[in-house]
């Protein structure tokens, strides 16, 4: 191999591992909140229906807003109208995925665990974490509720760990009986 060819190589690779650098020191890593902790650390817990969203460019990257229907405020206040805009999403041809972020589809109902901080607008704690979505089973009629961060592995600071948890296909009148003590417990 001749000396051009190796110093392209060696700096095509020095290159990739900066990139690699780049991608490791901007990724999230999500710490394991338990469903006391995040009844306790939301502003606003609310059930809503998804009414739709639209992705556009922002500073560069692509940001995806979602408008929903507030249908029941569980704890704090929240407008009728819910606006959240999350990192990610699709404009054109060109697609953005952010780990964890959770992609609302219009019609669907959920309960989000929100969190108003010092910055502008409204979040969803922890993002997956604070998304619960309810199903109905088509043949038994029963609303059943799923945590989006049930599938997805999350650290957990205590055991220094990634593992599985969270609220799997819980039935809607236990997964709001769960959710009024853990309020219960939170104003203790």
């Amino acid at each position: 191999m001749g000396y051009r060819l190796r110093r392209k190589l060696l700096w095509t690779l020095f290159f990739i591992g900066l990139t690699v650098l780049a991608a490791a020191a901007s990724a999230t890593t999500l710490v394991r909140l338990s469903f006391d902790d995040l009844a306790e650390k939301a502003t606003a817990i609310t059930r809503a229906r998804c009414v739709g969203s639209v992705s556009v460019w922002r500073n560069g990257e692509i940001w995806t807003g979602t408008e929903f229907e507030v249908l029941e405020v569980s704890k704090g206040t929240a407008a009728r109208v819910l606006y959240i805009s999350l990192p990610g999403g699709r404009v054109d041809h060109v697609q953005s995925h952010v780990d964890s972020v959770p992609v609302f589809r219009a019609g669907e109902e959920v309960y989000l665990f929100l969190w108003s901080g010092r910055g502008p607008g409204t979040n969803i704690l922890g993002w997956a974490q604070g998304t619960f979505r309810i199903t109905r089973n088509v043949n038994s009629g029963v609303d059943r509720v799923t945590q989006d961060s049930a599938a997805t592995p999350i650290f957990d600071s205590t055991t220094r760990e990634f593992r599985h948890g969270g609220v799997r296909n819980l039935p809607l009148a236990a997964f709001q009986l769960r959710l009024k003590q853990a309020l219960d417990r939170a104003n203790r």
